[in-house]
C-alpha cells in the first residue's frame, strides 16, 4: 500500500464504499475539526479504472486516466474537504492510502472494516488528551472548535480531572456510571476517599447514582434555582457541580432560615393585597388540587403556598376546600397529585417522631438554662434578617398524632414551665405562647421593663421557654441539644394508638418485633400480617397474653442520636443527625487549649 496526496478532482466515492449513494453523508460532526486542523487520516482509494479494466480499455484502444482514483473509504473525510474548497475557492491535497490490485470484494472489506472497526474514545481517554492540549496553550474554546464539540462538552470532560484517579479508572471501566460520576463531582476529596472506602466493603451500602447526592448532602440537597431570596447577597456557601449545570447550598439549615423568611414576606405581600388567607403547607405536607377548587379572590380565595423538602416552594393563588366550594363557591376541575416515592415512614410518622423528640429537648432544656442561653446566643448570631422569631406550630393533619403529642408528658412537663415563666411575666396565663407577638411595640416595651425588675435566675427560667417554643421541629438543632443534653426517650415517651396507626410497613414491624421480643419470634412470625406483628409488640411492651413485659422501649428513629431500620432512607430525624455528626467531625479541637477547661461536648455533658 502506498501513501500519497491526491488532489480533490482526481477522487470520486466507489460504489464499492459502504456510504456511496445519491444523498451526500452528514459531515456536521468532523467539518469543524477537518475545516481547523484539514484531513489527517487518509482516505483509502484505489486506481479508478481498477487495473484490469485499465488493461482491458489498452488492449481496445479505448483512452484511459491513469490519474483518477475512487475512495474505498473515507467519504465523509472527502465530503467535508469539498464543502470547506469550496467555501475557500481552493484546496489542499487529501493523503491517501493507494490499495494493491484486488476485487470489489476487497475493496468492500476494507470499507466496513474501517468504519466498523472505528471505536469513539471513552470521555477519560479524551480527558487525558484535553489535558495535554490545555498544558500546550489550548483554551477550551480553541479545543471545542477543533473537535466540533460544544465548550460546556468540554468543560464537562476537563472536569474529570477534578476526581481521585482511582474513580476516573472506575470511570473508564464502565465501573461507575454517568450519573454516578457527575454526583461525584460535587463531593469533596475526603468524601471522595469515604466513597471508595464504602465501595471496596463488601459490606457496606455504597450509595450510587441520585441516592449518592443525598448522601453527599446529608439527605438534602437544595438546588439554588429553588431560593425566594437573592442568593448572592445572602452570602450563603454555594456548591457547583464541576459540569457547570447545577449549584446548590452547602448548608440546608442556613437556606431555610432565609427561605422561610422570604415565605413569610410573600405571605405578608399576599395578604397586603387583599387575599383573605395564606397557608403555608409545611414540607411535611403536600397541597392536593383534588382537595381543593378555585375560586376568586374577591370571593373568599385563599393562596397556599406549598413548601417542598426540596426548597421548593409552590404558589397556588385562589383555592378554597371542596366542603367549602359546596357551600357555595363555584369550583373547577380537580387536578392530579403526583404520589412520591414510597419512604421508609409515613408523613404521619414522621410528624409524629419529629413532635415528640422536640418535646422532650425543649422539656429537658428548662432544666438547663445555661443550655438554652447558648442556644439562644446561635440563634441571634446565625438568625434571619431582623431576627424574625416565629414560634414552632407543631402542625399535623392527623388528629390521633395531635392528640398524641397534647398528652404526651414532655409536653405537659413544658407547659407547667411555660406557666411559671408567664407568672413571672406578669402575663395572663390563657395566653397560647410565651413568643410570637407579631412585633407589637408596646408588648415589646411591657414585658422589657418586666424584665428589667427580674433576677437572673428568672430571666434564665423565661428564655429556656423562649427558645422552646421557638426551636423548629424536626431540625438539626433538636438532634444537637438531644445529644448534648443526653435526652433519654424513654423518660417522656411510650408507644400509643397513634404510633400504631402510623406503623404499616411490615419490614419495619418485624425488626421491632426483633427488639422488643427476640430474633426466633421475629422469624416465627415474619410471614404474619401487620396487625398480628402490632399486637406481638403490644403485648411484650404490655407484659400482658403471656408474653414476657420488654424493657422500655423506644424506635431507632426516635432515639439520641437516632437510626434507621433499612437502608431506604426518608427519615428525617436520621438525616439531621448525620449532619450534627459531620458538624461534630469537623470541629477543630485543637482550639481549646487544657488551660481553658474541657472542650464544649464534655463541659454540657458534665
Amino acid at each position: 500500500m502506498q501513501l500519497q496526496f491526491i488532489d480533490l478532482g482526481k477522487l470520486v466515492i466507489s460504489k464499492a464504499n459502504m456510504r456511496h449513494g445519491k444523498k451526500a453523508p452528514d459531515v456536521s460532526d468532523i467539518l469543524p475539526t477537518i475545516r481547523a486542523r484539514g484531513v489527517l487520516v487518509p482516505l483509502i482509494v484505489r486506481p479508478n479504472p481498477a487495473p484490469n479494466a485499465v488493461e482491458r480499455q489498452a488492449s481496445e484502444g479505448q483512452p484511459c486516466d491513469l490519474d483518477q482514483f475512487e475512495i474505498i473509504a473515507g467519504a465523509r473525510r472527502f465530503t467535508a474537504a469539498k464543502r470547506i474548497a469550496e467555501e475557500g475557492g481552493s484546496a489542499e491535497p487529501l493523503p491517501c492510502a493507494i490499495l494493491d490490485d484486488g476485487d470489489d470484494a476487497a475493496a468492500i472489506e476494507a470499507s466496513l472494516i474501517e468504519n466498523v472497526a472505528r471505536r469513539d474514545p471513552d470521555e477519560v481517554t479524551q480527558w487525558e488528551t484535553f489535558t495535554r492540549l490545555v498544558r500546550e496553550g489550548r483554551s477550551c474554546d480553541q479545543i471545542a472548535a477543533t473537535f466540533g464539540l460544544p465548550e460546556l462538552g468540554v468543560k464537562r470532560i476537563l472536569a474529570l480531572g477534578n476526581l481521585l484517579p482511582r474513580i476516573r479508572d472506575l470511570y473508564r471501566r464502565e465501573a461507575i456510571d454517568a450519573v454516578t460520576i457527575r454526583h461525584l463531582t460535587l463531593a469533596s476529596k475526603s468524601q471522595q476517599r469515604a466513597w471508595l472506602a464504602l465501595a471496596d466493603d463488601p459490606d457496606a451500602y455504597c450509595p450510587t447514582g441520585h441516592q449518592l447526592k443525598s448522601w453527599l448532602f446529608g439527605g438534602q440537597s437544595i438546588k439554588v434555582t429553588h431560593a425566594l431570596f437573592d442568593v448572592e447577597a445572602s452570602g450563603l456557601a454555594i456548591i457547583a457541580d464541576l459540569f457547570g449545570e447545577d449549584r446548590y447550598f452547602a448548608d440546608a439549615d442556613a437556606f431555610w432560615a432565609q427561605q422561610n423568611a422570604a415565605i413569610a414576606g410573600r405571605r405578608e405581600a399576599y395578604l397586603d393585597a387583599g387575599w383573605a388567607d395564606v397557608v403555608i403547607v409545611p414540607p411535611s405536607e403536600h397541597f392536593h388540587g383534588w382537595q381543593h377548587e378555585k375560586a376568586a379572590k374577591r370571593k373568599g380565595g385563599r393562596v397556599y403556598i406549598d413548601v417542598r423538602q426540596s426548597g421548593e416552594a409552590l404558589f397556588h393563588e385562589g383555592y378554597v376546600t371542596r366542603a367549602e366550594a359546596r357551600r357555595g363557591s363555584k369550583g373547577e376541575g380537580p387536578s392530579l397529585s403526583v404520589k412520591p416515592a414510597r419512604p421508609e415512614v409515613t408523613s404521619s410518622m414522621q410528624s409524629y417522631i419529629d413532635l415528640h423528640r422536640h418535646a422532650a429537648v425543649r422539656a429537658a432544656l428548662t432544666h438547663r438554662p445555661e443550655v438554652a442561653l447558648r442556644l439562644l446566643v446561635a440563634h441571634a448570631i446565625v438568625g434571619s434578617p431582623l431576627w424574625t422569631v416565629r414560634i414552632e406550630p407543631q402542625i399535623t393533619r392527623n388528629d390521633r398524632v395531635a392528640e398524641s403529642i397534647e398528652n404526651a408528658k414532655a409536653e405537659a412537663e413544658f407547659d407547667a414551665k411555660r406557666r411559671d415563666a408567664l407568672g413571672l411575666l406578669d402575663v395572663s396565663l390563657d395566653e397560647p405562647n410565651l413568643t410570637g407577638g407579631n412585633g407589637d411595640p408596646a408588648r415589646l416595651v411591657a414585658i422589657f421593663l418586666c424584665l428589667l425588675t427580674l433576677s437572673d435566675d428568672a430571666v434564665q427560667t423565661i428564655l429556656t421557654i423562649v427558645i422552646g417554643e421557638t426551636l423548629a421541629s424536626g431540625s438539626a438543632a433538636v438532634d444537637a441539644v438531644g445529644d448534648a443534653l443526653g435526652v433519654d426517650m424513654r423518660d417522656y415517651w411510650q408507644a400509643d394508638d397513634a404510633f400504631f396507626e402510623a406503623l404499616r410497613d411490615k419490614e419495619i414491624l418485624t425488626a421491632i418485633v426483633a427488639e422488643v421480643a427476640g430474633d426466633t419470634i421475629a422469624h416465627a412470625n415474619a410471614s404474619e400480617k401487620t396487625k398480628v406483628l402490632k399486637t406481638i409488640i403490644r403485648d411484650h411492651l404490655d407484659g400482658t397474653n403471656g408474653r414476657d413485659k420488654a424493657s422500655p422501649w423506644v424506635p431507632r428513629w426516635m432515639t439520641f442520636p437516632p437510626s434507621a431500620y433499612t437502608m431506604r432512607g426518608g427519615v428525617g430525624s436520621v438525616a439531621a443527625s448525620a449532619l450534627v455528626a459531620s458538624v461534630w467531625a469537623e470541629y477543630d479541637e485543637q482550639r481549646w487549649q487544657p488551660e481553658h477547661g474541657p472542650t464544649p461536648p464534655q463541659a454540657i455533658a458534665a
